[in-house]
């Protein structure tokens, strides 16, 4: 199964804010989206996930889960669909969404807010409905939430109980926008340890948009960097997020490095860049 994501174009208002937009996303790798502030992201996940309608491109799903379509579905191409012809459950159980802000004003318990995730998936049968929701907060290490108020929860807590959520409707694609946003460094760690597990041993398509490049060098597969709504780079991560790269997006000097510690790649800031002249040496690599 692919996400394929084809010359994309969005504007608010007169303004353009994501400009041919062209790319592929693969079951069981992790695709970081990363660049500066304003840049398309967010705008990006949320043309994706049909919150937004683009001006201009298509968004498919190839090969999808059968399991999406509501049952004696003959009108559209089962092999590739475009998210556009997907009635509003269809798109529930294709894609799962965690975002950015994740603010709950009602006195719901964990369980209650990811049985709402399951609107798109409710069977009529109970007890098999409990057992996905339940299963889904196990998975994302949320099951001692089920019976707290969510909004008594930390930041962290919650952010797991709105992972499982997206889980309960049993997703092909989880959209990630900043998940690890105002998290302690041990939250951070767990929870992208978390989608390490789900991009394996699930086979999911997980899309995040992060600012945080340490974290993208070390756990994503691929990465578009963007600037000013268009991908100026795409591929894998040790092709994509190099020092020439990340000084030209985000004027910064990095060391980026394959580390055995970690069995991956590393990103140290340097600090500002400072402009070139031909007498300066510098022994960053």
């Amino acid at each position: 199964m692919k996400l394929i994501v084809n010359d994309v174009n969005f504007s608010y208002s007169s303004k353009k804010n994501l400009e041919n937009i062209s790319f592929t996303a693969s079951k069981g790798r992790l695709l970081g989206i990363i660049g500066q502030n304003g840049c398309g992201k967010t705008t990006l996940l949320k043309c994706i996930d049909r919150m937004l309608k683009p001006s201009q491109g298509s968004i498919l799903i190839e090969e999808p889960d059968v399991s999406i379509f509501n049952k004696n579905r003959t009108d559209i191409d089962l092999s590739q669909v475009n998210i556009a012809d997907l009635k509003r459950k269809e798109l529930g159980r294709a894609i799962g969404v965690v975002s950015q802000s994740s603010y709950v004003s009602f006195p719901f318990t964990g369980y209650d807010a990811v049985m709402m995730g399951r609107y798109s998936r409710i069977s009529g049968n109970a007890k098999k409905d409990r057992e996905a929701v339940l299963s889904s907060m196990k998975r994302a290490g949320a099951i001692e939430f089920a019976e707290r108020n969510v909004n008594e929860l930390s930041g962290g807590e919650l952010r797991r109980v709105m992972i499982a959520r997206a889980l309960a409707q049993e997703p092909s694609v989880l959209l990630l926008d900043e998940p690890t946003l105002h998290l302690d460094v041990n939250h951070q760690f767990d929870l992208m340890n978390l989608v390490t597990v789900l991009k394996k041993d699930f086979n999911m398509i997980v899309i995040m948009v992060t600012h945080d490049l340490m974290f993208a060098s070390r756990f994503c597969d691929d990465i578009l960097l963007m600037e000013k709504g268009r991908i100026v780079a795409a591929g894998k991560t040790e092709e994509v997020l190099t020092r020439e790269n990340i000084n030209s997006i985000f004027g910064i000097d990095a060391i980026v490095e394959y580390d055995e510690r970690v069995q991956g790649y590393n990103v140290v800031m340097i600090g500002p860049s400072k402009p070139h002249t031909p007498d300066a040496e510098s022994d960053v690599r």
